[in-house]
């Protein structure tokens, strides 16, 4: 805890939302587990950075994801927006990000970097693709990578589970949101809901 951030990967309302047309399922049962990291390292005065994949309506960003995916995320939309159980505090970084790593073409490195960040809790949806992608490039930059089972989600349980072995086997260490806040707990950190199921 001591050298981690907790990164919150994609958690609006575009996937969100039931009635939205991207509806991750996935997502929507996550959302217990991550506010509990989240108040977690609010407790412990650690950083809690953000996410939003959004686009340009004008589709000057969208490039191959146009031709790929029907729906996109229009950027100040209320789609775009954080579901509000977890919405970002006033002093907490938000990455705009319009490909599936949270590292690729922004500034979430830098912020890292400045922070003194080693070690990565990397939550949210999709599994197998925004938080795979960025669990990837954050080992690549030899950032040491945690990524809780029930704290990542997508729209089947075979690609997620696919998506969690994959990452097991050479980039991440597969683990829990209670194991999470257990091992806080035990290192004297501030957890919040360190008690809870999860």
């Amino acid at each position: 805890m001591a050298k981690s951030a907790l990164l919150v990967i994609d958690m609006q309302e575009f996937f969100l939302d039931p009635t939205s047309a991207t509806f991750t399922c996935g997502a929507l049962a996550i959302v217990p587990g991550i506010k509990r990291l989240i108040e977690a390292y609010r407790a412990a005065d650690r950083p809690v950075i953000f996410s939003k994949h959004v686009h340009h309506p004008d589709d000057l960003d969208s490039g191959i994801m146009g031709w790929w995916w029907e729906g996109k995320c229009l950027e100040g939309s209320p789609e775009s927006e954080i579901h509000s159980e977890l919405a970002p505090l006033p002093n907490e970084k938000v990455v705009f990000k319009h490909r599936y790593s949270a590292f690729y073409n922004t500034d979430l490195e830098t912020v890292l970097r400045c922070l003194k960040v080693e070690d990565l809790v990397i939550t949210g949806t999709m599994t197998n693709m925004c938080c795979e992608s960025t669990a990837r490039d954050a080992y690549y930059r030899d950032y040491r990578v945690f990524v809780p089972a029930d704290g990542t989600g997508t729209v089947i349980e075979e690609m997620h589970v696919a998506s969690l072995l994959n990452l097991a086997y050479g980039f991440a260490s597969v683990t829990t949101c209670r194991a999470l806040l257990d091992s806080f707990r035990q290192a004297g950190m501030p957890a919040a809901g360190a008690g809870s199921t999860g």
